[in-house]
């Protein structure tokens, strides 16, 4: 009878530790879409291309120091490759691109709960901050002095598809693209660039004025290509739609839009 007893007994001490062992994995952090109960905070999961970086990293400091239960998670790279990754179900609350090609094909799979136009940037040519050289336009590419020139890759960074856009659009690709080095976002230009592994490369506006290492030798005209927009859009999948949404707002409030701004961005809309 003994035997039994602590046998019994045995079964239910088990039975409890499982139970709390349970629960411990379902409040703590990950334990749901997003949460992270443990520390009394939502995650959100932020993918944004690279060229927002510095931006956004100064907004999500801001914004947490406004909403302490909110902690953002950010994800940079390049559009397309965001694009593909949630896709193909990776997490994600929120999607900022640079381009409005990766956002419309989000929309097209309905994978989007709301969508809008926050930015523009301007295209213009760079090399590294001690070099002597200045070009008038594209075609100054063309000259011998410039034997490697860094762009991101067309198929995937949204500023290289600017860029062979222009180019094509100026007579210059087929000649320019043997000294083409690509890169697979738009700060790995930057690093080609200020390295000296290249003599020039093409990149947005706001990231040659993030750079002490790099100048401008060239604007690129806004004719030669199409629009440079960054749309925003709020994914469906997200278990955090109420907290996605207000953060959503957030980047186009007066305090949002001015860290952009003094970046080099054009604020283009409001919701």
């Amino acid at each position: 009878m003994a035997k039994n007893i602590y046998a019994r007994r045995s079964l239910i001490i088990t039975a409890a530790m499982l139970s709390i062992a349970v629960l411990a994995g379902c409040f703590g952090r990950g334990g749901g879409a997003g949460g992270n109960a443990a520390e009394g905070r939502t995650e959100l999961l932020v993918s944004a291309a690279a060229s927002l970086q510095d931006s956004l990293n100064e907004i999500e400091s801001r914004y947490e120091a406004r909403y302490p239960e909110v902690d953002l998670i950010m994800n940079y790279g390049s559009s397309g490759a965001l694009q593909k990754q949630i896709e193909q179900g990776a997490p994600a609350d929120l999607f900022l691109s640079a381009g409005k090609k990766q956002m419309d094909a989000l929309a097209r799979g309905k994978l989007l709960s709301r969508q809008g136009t926050l930015l523009g940037n301007k295209l213009v040519v760079i090399a590294s901050a001690d070099s002597r050289e200045t070009i008038t336009g594209l075609r100054g590419l063309l000259d011998d002095r410039f034997r490697k020139i860094a762009v991101g890759a067309p198929e995937t960074v949204p500023a290289g598809a600017y860029a062979k856009e222009a180019m094509t659009n100026a007579a210059v690709w087929e000649a320019v693209e043997p000294k083409l080095v690509f890169a697979k976002d738009v700060r790995q230009v930057l690093t080609y660039v200020e390295s000296g592994n290249t003599e020039a490369g093409i990149v947005y506006l706001t990231d040659a004025l993030a750079s002490g290492r790099v100048k401008v030798i060239a604007e690129i005209s806004s004719e030669l290509h199409a629009p440079i927009v960054y749309p925003i859009g709020v994914m469906s999948a997200s278990g955090q739609q109420r907290e996605a949404k207000r953060f959503y707002d957030y980047l186009y409030s007066r305090e949002a839009l001015g860290i952009f701004t003094e970046r080099g961005f054009t604020a283009l809309s409001t919701p």
